[in-house]
């Protein structure tokens, strides 16, 4: 099954503007609730023994059950019948707002976070509407339960094939948009190694380095508007809280931002294409940008957006057109000669590989490429020889023409889905 997302910009009227807003109030509300519930029970069990806390303690019953997913769905539906404010809300919606909340407290769990926030005043930006019976879409306009019809503005078509399953409704500092989750029920191969191959160092004195010596240097988005910003939120300082004028100009601030965002995804796409127009086979460092994040370079790094693009724009590209994607390990890339396999040692200043060995002369990143790109090689031929021996070739002949009808759907798709 093939999953996908598109997102769309909506123009709500000014009845139909006021309702989402005091859905997502209501939303923020349920959801901070939600977690206050979850808070008490934990820390209720908690205390000492011998000795309570100066402040206050979590008073809660020993045989109260934990506020589980259920546990809060069925509470959820016996607080609508003592809060009229509660009904104006789509039933589903709210649910999702405790589903929401409960893979929060999985993923907190499992990776040992600390409890989420709580939402403040104008934090909580999107719904979702899980299900539908049939496609909301009606020519030019969209139709959401209990809000109504909209005008929607399709810059791309649906593609044939594909069912709305999902609609999100998001808030933005530009307007209100929707996000379609899109399902085919149709089995995608995955691309095989093939044809040329070429291997991508990233980093922030050249934003890409590939193995055959092609280097681009490092937009500067965020610096480009920092004065901008800068400014704007000077004067916010002084701005009354909760005034109309400071509301204003958060708006501003955020369009601000808004635009950052959009030119880096959109130069990042065109970069993704660059290379995949290079080569059939791609080979990046498995990184984990996190780390680089939260260091002195951590202004930079997320200006430059690296992880984006190794982790969602290239992997993307690269399955539209047909290239095969892979990470390797990035253990040693920088410190060790691609022509010999010597090991040189050289610290950040160092921006040019000088082997003792082989006189190999070249700069540093793109070496760091290069032993990439012998990496990546490697592990395909290893992986070859154990994992695609005895791949049947006319399955794989039947996957390749259906991959190829999708993909032709997705350049030249049909006006829009029908009602």
């Amino acid at each position: 099954m093939l999953v996908m997302n598109y997102r769309y910009r909506i123009y709500p009227n000014f009845e139909q503007e006021q309702q989402m807003l005091s859905w997502l109030e209501t939303c923020r509300r349920v959801f901070n609730y939600a977690l206050r519930e979850r808070k008490d029970w934990i820390n209720s069990r908690k205390c000492p023994a011998d000795r309570c806390s100066l402040q206050s303690e979590y008073i809660v019953a020993a045989d109260t059950p934990y506020p589980s997913y259920y546990a809060q769905k069925k509470g959820l539906a016996v607080a609508k019948k003592e809060n009229n404010w509660l009904k104006a809300v789509h039933s589903q919606v709210l649910q999702e707002v405790i589903g929401q909340l409960d893979g929060v407290f999985t993923s907190m769990k499992a990776r040992g976070h600390g409890f989420p926030r709580f939402k403040k005043f104008g934090q909580y930006r999107s719904f979702l509407f899980p299900q539908f019976k049939s496609s909301p879409i009606q020519g030019r306009q969209i139709k959401l339960p209990k809000i109504g019809l909209m005008p929607i503005v399709f810059h791309r078509q649906i593609p044939d094939g594909f069912a709305i399953k999902t609609v999100r409704v998001i808030r933005k500092h530009s307007g209100w948009y929707i996000s379609l989750c899109l399902v085919a029920d149709v089995s995608i191969p995955e691309v095989p190694p093939h044809g040329r191959s070429i291997g991508i160092d990233v980093g922030l004195s050249y934003f890409l380095s590939t193995s055959d010596g092609e280097q681009v240097d490092r937009p500067r988005f965020f610096d480009k508007l920092h004065r901008k910003l800068e400014l704007l939120q000077r004067c916010l300082k002084r701005k009354q809280k909760r005034s109309n004028n400071r509301a204003k100009l958060i708006q501003k601030i955020g369009r601000v931002h808004e635009q950052i965002a959009a030119s880096r995804l959109d130069w990042q796409f065109k970069l993704a294409h660059h290379l995949c127009d290079q080569a059939q086979m791609i080979f990046a460092e498995d990184l984990d940008f996190r780390i680089m994040a939260k260091g002195f370079l951590g202004k930079h790094t997320l200006d430059a957006g690296l992880g984006q693009f190794l982790n969602v724009v290239l992997p993307w590209v690269c399955f539209k057109r047909g290239v095969y994607y892979a990470k390797v390990d990035p253990n040693g890339t920088s410190q060790e000669c691609p022509d010999c396999g010597a090991r040189v040692k050289k610290d950040l200043s160092t921006r040019i590989h000088e082997c003792h060995e082989c006189g190999s002369v070249k700069p540093r990143d793109v070496a760091s490429g290069q032993v990439i790109n012998a990496r990546g090689l490697s592990g395909v031929q290893i992986a070859s020889g154990r994992d695609l021996s005895g791949y049947q070739e006319t399955d794989a002949r039947q996957d390749r023409t259906k991959l190829e009808e999708l993909k032709s759907n997705l350049e030249k798709p049909a006006l829009y889905a029908s009602a």
